[in-house]
């Protein structure tokens, strides 16, 4: 067995060979070497913050917003501070969107990136032709590249220039942005803390923490109101609170605020205009658990939320749980609560296996409430106006409020706040301002990218849960994007697949390869309808998460519902005129 000696300068090294009589001297080290200029720029950066594992992530955002870019250098020298595997660390930066990783051997990646929004409501408006038109005409200097839904459905088409969203963008506006280093985001008026604290915010959560309320009357509220997670599964919010507080300490709680469906911006909505409500909601969920740390993990497209929680988080009295902030790092799958446990844990976001369910082996393996942006947002309301209030709201036999984002082709997308189990027809009519000028009403996405596509003729549906599965559609996150004579479904399927395919983890098969191949068969002049059905149940019985089960629900809706598209193909087949870019 050979020895190692390392000469004090480090640049050379010897290997003796007992009985050999020589020593063979190497230049360098094995190994992958740290560059010592890249080791002092990520010790400046880290400084005295502690080199936890699940920081990577937080890091990698560091090391992007200070170079626009990640150089292999620099993940050496991360990987060596965090005393991590560099293949650990590259790993985890390659799996997120945002990182721009600059490998050995590649050209450097310009310091600004242009991502234009190619999600189905602002290709309705538009994205293709704007973005070809701005890779053609930006300099060498500028990035310009796609992007997923960045949530600003209602102001399509939708740009981001470094971390500034431009709304209703064209070459214009994104000109003027890179021309200006306009490269952050502006800040709205929102409640702050003070004005939030001036109409009798935090009482409630006062009360509870003095005692005055207890949990067991709060979880009884909560059940009485039948509030539910709004963040797609609807799981009845007291009871998970319950199943929580019956697993044995130490509890933490999370916080997903990472929603990526195409369609969907409610969570941005509230967060960016009465962001303590949220927050209260939280805290008092997190006071009922007794969860000592509370983790809110916001989307990196969100940077206007992130930086006005930031904000109103250090203004908070002292007392209840540490707050930790995390930020996504532009990923679609770590909406999925397992995914987004491992994303915290600076891991990739790959899925879990389940059992065990995150209530009992979450974060950190230890039982772990998990609740959406939204769900937390009504928590406060319900406790102080009480369950009668909360029911009395709701339509066609059905009870409460729900946030819908409504976008595509109405006169005032937005989100609305409507009785739960509207239709679309009175979401269209009552809160939309009616269809846009020009525009027939022809289909509907009634929850997401994977609640399937629906016709017009089928307006009357309560948009609500349990009122779609047996059409072979889910409510999710209450996405509503309205489509028109002048789109083409097929192509809006099309679209919906061909961001599941790009979003796809990868860990499992049937989700990798199975979204894949139905995007190669969807762009065929021809759908062979057959194929594609057998394919929809293979991805629905074995892929490991939703994103996989629930990817093949656009094509099958259409298939269905829309059975004369394949009387006869169109002459140019499926993309002969995907959509009208009005």
């Amino acid at each position: 067995m050979s020895t190692h000696h390392r000469a004090d300068a480090g640049k050379i090294t010897k290997f003796e060979h007992p009985g050999r009589g020589r020593t063979r001297v190497r230049p360098v080290p094995k190994g992958r070497q740290v560059d010592p200029d890249a080791s002092a720029e990520i010790k400046a950066l880290l400084a005295d913050s502690p080199r936890q594992r699940d920081l990577l992530i937080e890091y990698l955002h560091r090391v992007q917003d200070t170079y626009g870019r990640i150089s292999a250098a620099h993940l050496a020298a991360l990987a060596d501070e965090m005393r991590l595997a560099f293949a650990e660390v590259f790993e985890t930066a390659t799996f997120y969107a945002h990182f721009d990783v600059v490998k050995e051997g590649e050209r450097n990646i310009p310091a600004l990136t242009v991502r234009v929004c190619d999600s189905l409501t602002c290709a309705l408006c538009g994205a293709e032709r704007l973005l070809a038109t701005l890779q053609r005409e930006l300099g060498e200097g500028v990035r310009v590249v796609r992007a997923p839904c960045v949530g600003l459905c209602d102001h399509a088409p939708a740009v981001e220039v470094g971390h500034n969203f431009l709304k209703r963008a064209d070459v214009t506006s994104v000109k003027s942005a890179v021309g200006h280093h306009d490269t952050h985001p502006h800040i709205p008026d929102y409640i702050d803390y003070d004005a939030y604290r001036a109409a009798g915010g935090y009482r409630t959560l006062e009360r509870l923490r003095t005692g005055a309320l207890s949990a067991a009357e709060v979880l009884e509220v909560l059940d009485d109101g039948s509030l539910r997670g709004l963040g797609g599964a609807g799981f009845p919010t007291g009871r998970k609170w319950r199943s929580v507080l019956g697993e044995p300490g130490p509890r933490l709680m999370a916080v997903n605020g990472d929603e990526g469906e195409p369609g969907t911006f409610k969570d941005q909505y509230f967060l960016n205009s009465d962001p303590h409500r949220f927050l209260e909601g939280a805290l008092i969920a997190a006071q009922v658990v007794e969860a000592a740390d509370l983790y809110i993990y916001i989307r990196d497209e969100y940077p206007i939320s992130r930086e006005i929680l930031a904000n109103e988080i250090a203004r908070l009295p002292p007392g209840g749980p540490r707050i930790h902030l995390r930020r996504g790092a532009g990923a679609y799958i770590c909406g999925e609560e397992s995914s987004m446990l491992e994303s915290l844990e600076g891991k990739r976001g790959l899925p879990r296996h389940k059992p065990p369910l995150p209530f009992q082996v979450g974060l950190f393996g230890r039982p772990t409430l998990i609740n959406n942006v939204e769900t937390l947002y009504w928590v406060r309301d319900l406790i102080e106006r009480g369950a009668a209030w909360w029911k009395s709201h709701g339509r066609n036999g059905r009870t409460g409020l729900r946030s819908y984002s409504v976008s595509g082709r109405v006169r005032q997308p937005g989100v609305k706040i409507a009785p739960a189990g509207v239709t679309v027809q009175e979401l269209i009519d009552e809160f939309c301002g009616g269809m846009a000028e020009g525009h027939r009403f022809t289909a509907y996405l009634p929850g997401g990218a994977s609640g399937g596509i629906l016709p017009a003729s089928m307006n009357d549906i309560p948009l609500d849960f349990g009122t779609l599965e047996k059409y072979g559609c889910l409510i999710g996150s209450a996405a509503v994007i309205v489509l028109s004579d002048k789109d083409d479904v097929r192509y809006a399927a099309l679209n919906l697949m061909r961001f599941f395919e790009d979003e796809s983890c990868g860990q499992c098969t049937p989700c990798r390869v199975g979204t894949q191949k139905a995007r190669i068969l969807m762009e065929r002049g021809a759908w062979d309808t057959a194929l594609l059905g057998e394919l929809s149940q293979c991805m629905r019985d074995a892929s490991i998460c939703g994103l996989g089960q629930a990817a093949p629900n656009p094509v099958d809706t259409v298939i269905r519902y829309f059975p004369e598209l394949f009387r006869a193909t169109p002459p140019g087949g499926a993309e002969a005129g995907p959509v009208s870019q009005a």
